[in-house]
């Protein structure tokens, strides 16, 4: 196990981008790169070869998601506040892109490990991390393109929802007024 450990952590070390990325989580973290490694080649092969890997990727994808939001909402500064709506607008989006895509995307192997990848990059610290790149590039525009077309949808629901409480209400009523009718 030990000499793992040391081609892990040499590969870790590789001057360039990951080596970069590791000595700044080392160094946050307080956990050695190896250890780090050795836990994310476990995450990657759990969501390639388990049934769990769906609830791992949820459980990724919500949870330190949630406890940075309740801390943005708590804290002064708008800058995280935005940050994490735009978060959850791309995870909103790709949750119900997903429910009709999942059945057929969830038989290829590698897509949980994709899927945990893409909301890492999503909720990565940095400026332009993956939820500003795509609700810029792809949301944005999709919504600008539809906004009035979106708002008339809306509109329509709406009335249909209020016009649907009506109608409700006064079924309510009427069946109220007959069962006391019946009483006496």
């Amino acid at each position: 196990m030990a000499a793992y450990l040391n081609q892990i952590d040499q590969f870790l070390r590789t001057p360039g981008k990951i080596d970069e990325i590791f000595t700044a989580v080392e160094q946050k973290t307080k956990v050695q790169r190896k250890f780090i490694g050795l836990g994310g080649v476990f995450i990657a092969m759990g969501l390639i070869m388990t049934t769990l890997a769906p609830l791992v990727v949820n459980i990724i994808a919500f949870a330190y998601p949630a406890f940075k939001s309740i801390k943005a909402l708590e804290s002064n500064n708008k800058d995280d506040d935005t940050k994490w709506l735009t978060y959850w607008v791309v995870y909103g989006v790709f949750s119900v892109a997903e429910f009709f895509t999942d059945l057929i995307l969830s038989w290829f192997p590698f897509y949980y490990l994709a899927k945990m990848l893409i909301f890492v990059w999503c909720m990565a610290p940095i400026q332009a991390n993956g939820s500003q790149f795509i609700y810029s590039h792809v949301i944005l525009p999709w919504f600008l393109k539809n906004e009035s077309k979106l708002d008339k949808a809306f509109d329509r629901s709406k009335k249909l929802i209020s016009d649907a409480a009506d109608e409700a209400e006064k079924v309510a009523k009427k069946a109220a007024s007959d069962a006391l009718l019946k009483e006496d």
